[in-house]
């Protein structure tokens, strides 16, 4: 195992692009199979400094070349666990191709426990792509995972879960963009192979030249075959929704023909391409006896805020008739923010 720590600094002052440096060569030599765990650090003018790790793992020969990204978002659980329970598991001398693993990609926000933000310079990383090379540290990641990540891989999926203030209904999702017909039909059938229950499709309205902002919305600008696992709720460590990802792993690596699993239970899906959100009107705190997956009919009451003495401010109903993908699942509620997404097929 090689283990390398490279400043970003030095990467710019070597003139040689980082992937000549390290990724493409580290692909093209005729290492295989072989595991390569890389450590990268990022600094700004404002004199913040972070890092991110990522491992290559090539297989027994050559073949597609898959990346997954956990942690852009430092404070959902399950999937970093779940991808570190995979640089575990996965047996090199049974992978065909080359896994990407970026186990955390926001070292800072998961280690100070941070909601969507980078502590740091405050920027959410999701909302941040294509990124900068002369921003902040999280401008640069995301720069970074773009234009060394991102450029050559053949599927890049980006795992998120529900963070603390988040009650999630487990789904894998892609983009529907039409003007890549096979790329997004090879994500759908990778959505189909994963063994989740509930498939989302997201339109795709992005024109070239505007800015991404999503990590695997960026993927898929760029002509990526790109999806991502919304798995885990309310920034904790469920056992089963660990579980959950690593068999949608698993599963999309067997449909690749890259490694070989014995059996992993699946579930008939339920596909979901429209999707209705409910934004507070008001700040104030949150009430619904409603959880993520339960059912609800447009027009249906399903929750209400309160001021700070309990009298009611707003009572809440649903948009559209369908299923609750995900909610805030705790009290406090500001103006804008998603109280509920409800997913619905049209």
């Amino acid at each position: 195992m090689k283990k390398y720590i490279v400043t970003f600094s030095m990467l710019l002052a070597c003139s040689i692009a980082y992937p000549q440096l390290k990724i493409e060569s580290a692909l093209n030599n005729n290492e295989w199979p072989s595991r390569e765990d890389i450590q990268i650090t990022f600094e700004d003018s404002l004199l913040n400094k972070t890092h991110v790790p990522f491992t290559l793992l090539k297989g027994a020969r050559r073949g597609p070349i898959f990346t997954i990204v956990a942690g852009i978002h430092g404070y959902e659980y399950p999937p970093i666990i779940a991808v570190q329970e995979l640089l575990q598991e996965i047996d090199i001398k049974q992978l065909i191709g080359t896994l990407i693993i970026i186990p955390i990609a926001n070292t800072a926000a998961f280690y100070d426990r941070t909601l969507f933000l980078n502590p740091q310079d405050k920027i959410n990383l999701n909302r941040t792509f294509p990124g900068s090379e002369d921003g902040t540290v999280t401008q640069k990641i995301a720069h970074f995972i773009t234009k060394e990540i991102i450029s050559v891989s053949n599927i890049f999926l980006d795992i998120h879960g529900g963070d603390a203030n988040e009650d999630l209904l487990p789904f894998v999702c892609y983009y529907n963009n039409t003007q890549k017909a096979e790329q997004t039909d090879k994500a759908k059938i990778l959505s189909e192979a994963s063994g989740f229950k509930y498939i989302v499709s997201y339109p795709y309205t992005l024109k070239d030249d505007e800015p991404a902002l999503y990590a695997f919305k960026q993927a898929v600008q760029d002509g990526k075959v790109a999806l991502s696992i919304e798995c885990g709720k309310l920034g904790m460590v469920q056992k089963e929704a660990v579980q959950q990802i690593k068999n949608g792993i698993y599963n999309m690596l067997y449909k690749m023909e890259m490694y070989e699993v014995k059996s992993v239970s699946t579930e008939k899906s339920i596909n979901i391409n429209r999707q209705a959100y409910i934004k507070a009107s008001e700040k104030g705190i949150f009430y619904s006896n409603f959880k993520s997956g339960d059912s609800i009919k447009e027009g249906e009451i399903v929750g209400y805020t309160s001021n700070e003495f309990g009298e009611t401010i707003t009572e809440i109903k649903a948009k559209h008739s369908g299923i609750i993908l995900y909610k805030i699942g705790t009290p406090p509620v500001n103006i804008g923010e998603t109280i509920m997404c409800i997913g619905y097929e049209e």
